[in-house]
């Protein structure tokens, strides 16, 4: 079952989340660009949600001098539903 949206978030948001959750294989860590090559949304809404995402702790670097991302715990513990939509304030 999906993980039911915060109110800041759209579907762009939980694309990004499950792509990089990558249900029942191992967990990728993508750039923005991938991302989007993999979605059906363009580079510059992707750049802007993950930015977003990472603001409210939901994402962070895998290698930040690449621009390369990966769902951190936060993020996973929304995915799995651990974390209510209402708790992901920013941090």
């Amino acid at each position: 079952m999906r993980p039911r949206l915060a109110d800041w978030m759209t579907p762009v948001d939980r694309d990004i989340l499950e792509l990089l959750q990558n249900e029942g294989n191992r967990e990728l860590v993508l750039t923005p660009r991938l991302i989007a090559e993999n979605t059906d949304w363009e580079r510059d809404t992707i750049r802007s949600h993950v930015l977003t995402l990472s603001d409210h702790g939901l994402l962070e670097y895998h290698d930040e001098s690449a621009g390369i991302y990966r769902l951190s715990e936060r993020g996973r513990a929304y995915l799995r539903g651990d974390l209510a939509p209402e708790d992901l304030e920013p941090e």
